[in-house]
């Protein structure tokens, strides 16, 4: 491997690292920089160490460089970082009890969700772990715009078929695929009445450029061919804070989403945050097959005030509908 490659792939190391312990103490993905340098480069890590006096250079999670005493440095090797991410990944995050709600009087099929997912998670233009279907109850009625995504169920049947225990639930209630587990047997896509996940018949779209990252079980990059993915409530980034990516995307309001154990949701637009139980009680709020006994954690509410343009009996209408 060249000198110019093995830099790179250790600043991307780097990198994850501080999206892993949020580098708020700096000195921490300053030490697994310097760890790896010493793995690529012999001793010349270990000289630095040496140097009590040698300030190292890292950037922290805000984007910011700071200087870092090489002698306050402890270095962390690749694979105890591995370990310890793939294991922050499984167990979640304590406390939480991540939902959705979807407001379906409000979606008008901008897609802005689905490209913002398949941007963040390396997705080619035909995979989707969002799906935004056009759906008419009647033909006497308008129609109106659905968003799918997997429903993170408390009671997933998926889980409960996979082999390898590729696919789990973690305890904030986010159901994850590992896909360096995965077989590629698609039991669990036999199994879930929601039809929310996919197999990754083809190679990756950024396979080249994402062979040298480590793997990430809560962003599930790099994607693999001959595995299984869906939606995964784009956990890396609640783990910084932050809101999943197409709740964020959302130019509309469509999108809700927090903690039931805090009963408080947040709308992706406006960033306004109200209580769940309010949301879901005022707007006649409702899960999408409860008689299975999944319980879901994605919830809908009704597309009331609905007025978009359909076609019937060869003419096109436009109607309002009202539901309570």
């Amino acid at each position: 491997m060249s000198e110019k490659k093995t830099k790179t792939n250790s600043r991307r190391e780097f990198l994850k690292i501080g999206s892993l312990f949020g580098v708020g103490v700096a000195a921490a993905g300053a030490a697994a920089y310097a760890g790896f340098a010493q793995d690529s480069h012999g001793s010349g890590g270990q000289e630095l160490l040496n140097e009590s006096e040698q300030k190292i250079k890292v950037l922290t999670e805000d984007g910011t460089l700071a200087e870092i005493k090489a002698s306050d440095l402890t270095p962390v090797k690749k694979d105890e970082y591995d370990n310890a991410l793939q294991s922050q990944g499984r167990e979640g995050i304590a406390g939480k009890h991540w939902a959705m709600v979807i407001d379906l009087s409000r979606c008008r099929n901008v897609r802005a969700c689905m490209t913002s997912c398949q941007n963040a998670h390396h997705l080619r233009d035909e995979q989707h772990h969002i799906n935004v279907l056009r759906m008419q109850d009647d033909r006497n009625t308008a129609p109106y715009f659905m968003p799918k995504p997997c429903f993170h169920c408390d009671n997933p049947p998926c889980t409960k078929v996979c082999p390898v225990d590729a696919t789990f639930k973690r305890q904030d209630g986010i159901v994850l695929i590992d896909n360096e587990r995965c077989i590629g047997c698609r039991f669990c896509i036999a199994a879930c009445p929601y039809s929310a996940r996919v197999f990754n018949w083809f190679e990756p779209k950024d396979a080249e450029q994402d062979e040298d990252l480590l793997y990430n079980v809560e962003l599930n990059v790099p994607q693999k061919k001959g595995t299984v993915s869906k939606c995964i409530f784009s956990a890396d980034r609640l783990r910084e804070g932050k809101l999943p990516y197409c709740v964020s995307a959302c130019p509309n309001g469509v999108y809700y989403f927090g903690d039931l154990n805090e009963d408080a949701v947040t709308n992706g637009t406006s960033g306004e945050t109200v209580r769940f139980s309010e949301l879901m009680r005022t707007n006649a709020g409702y899960t999408l097959l409860p008689e299975l006994g999944t319980k879901p954690n994605v919830y809908y509410l009704p597309p009331k005030n609905r007025m978009f343009p359909f076609e019937y009996n060869g003419k096109t209408t436009l109607e309002e509908e009202h539901h309570g």
